[in-house]
């Protein structure tokens, strides 16, 4: 058997910088995450969280490790850099894992305003739910 690193990228928007609009936001991009993807806890590597620099009142891995089986994932946070006119208020991830299988299917969640960052995935996605 051999073993891969794979990555899976997501991203979300809040609705303003709340301790509360974050959690819900980070809670609902993790559910989307967990759902669609057949992760085991234990092959996770890393996850990184980036939020864009409007965003202050709480880090999300500090949310994540409320979260069951979350609390033993090696976790970070930074502020994403900053680039004039790009998407506000913003929360993405970044996770590398580790699989048995090279070609898993992945699921790269981009929810609410964050859809536009990545079309491409968003339309793929679409086209192979309706197959």
């Amino acid at each position: 058997m051999s073993w891969r690193i794979r990555a899976i990228r997501g991203a979300t928007t809040v609705t303003e910088n709340s301790i509360d609009a974050i959690r819900e936001a980070v809670h609902e991009l993790l559910n989307e995450l967990e759902t669609r993807n057949h992760l085991e806890m234990e092959e996770i590597v890393s996850v990184t969280f980036s939020v864009t620099k409007d965003l202050d009142a709480i880090f999300p891995a500090a949310i994540a490790r409320e979260r069951p089986h979350w609390s033993q994932v090696p976790l970070l946070d930074v502020q994403q850099m900053h680039v004039k006119g790009s998407l506000p208020r913003c929360i993405r991830f970044l996770i590398h894992f580790n699989t048995s299988n090279p070609t898993v299917e992945i699921h790269h969640p981009y929810l609410r305003h964050a859809k536009d960052l990545r079309p491409d995935w968003t339309f793929a996605e679409v086209a192979f739910i309706s197959k």
